[in-house]
C-alpha cells in the first residue's frame, strides 16, 4: 500500500511538472503572438492617424434622395436624419463608402465633418450622415436635391476636420 502511495505521488508530480513545462511553452508562444498583434495595432494607428490629418484620395459623385438610388425610405439617411428631399443640397451632407466607417475599419464616423478639396465647384466642408452601397470603396457621394445634373470627381481629397455640432441645446 505505501509502494502505491509512493507511486500515485511521483505520477502526481510527473504529470504536474509535464503540465507547467506544456502551458510555459504555450504561454510563450501565445505572448510572441501577442506582441506582434499589439506591434501590428500600433503600426495600424498610426496609419489611421495619417488619413484623418493628411487625408486621402476619393472619388466624389453626387446621389439624389429618391428611392431608386437610395432605398425605400430616401428622405432617412443611413445615421437616422431625416431631410426634406425638395432642400438636399442645402444640408451638405456626404454618404461614405463603408470601407471609410469606423465600423468597419476606416477613418470616419457619422457626424465627422470632412473638408473636401479637388473637385471645381463642390470644395467645402461637408458632414458624414450616410452609407453607400458595399460595392463602392473610396468613394463620397455628395447629397444634392433632385433635378441637379450628375458630375464626378476622380482625384478629389478629403481631410477630417475638428468641427463639431453642439446637440446639449436641442
Amino acid at each position: 500500500m505505501k509502494m502505491y502511495k509512493e507511486k500515485l505521488a511521483l505520477y502526481i508530480v510527473l504529470i504536474t511538472a509535464i503540465n507547467g513545462w506544456v502551458s510555459t511553452s504555450f504561454l510563450k508562444d501565445k505572448n510572441i503572438q501577442l506582441q506582434s498583434i499589439v506591434s501590428e495595432s500600433i503600426d495600424l494607428k498610426k496609419r489611421l492617424y495619417k488619413y484623418e490629418t493628411e487625408g486621402m484620395n476619393v472619388t466624389v459623385t453626387m446621389y439624389e434622395p429618391l428611392s431608386y438610388q437610395t432605398d425605400s425610405t430616401p428622405n432617412i439617411l443611413a445615421d437616422g436624419t431625416r431631410i426634406r428631399v425638395h432642400k438636399a443640397s442645402e444640408y451638405r451632407f456626404i454618404a461614405v463608402s463603408r470601407n471609410l466607417l469606423k465600423r468597419h475599419g476606416g477613418w470616419l464616423d457619422y457626424g465627422d465633418f470632412v473638408l473636401l478639396k479637388g473637385t471645381s465647384h463642390k470644395d467645402g466642408v461637408y458632414q458624414v450622415r450616410d452609407t453607400m452601397n458595399k460595392r463602392f470603396v473610396n468613394r463620397i457621394d455628395i447629397l444634392e436635391s433632385p433635378g441637379v445634373s450628375p458630375y464626378k470627381f476622380q482625384k478629389a481629397q478629403i481631410v477630417k476636420t475638428n468641427l463639431f455640432v453642439d446637440n446639449s441645446n436641442s
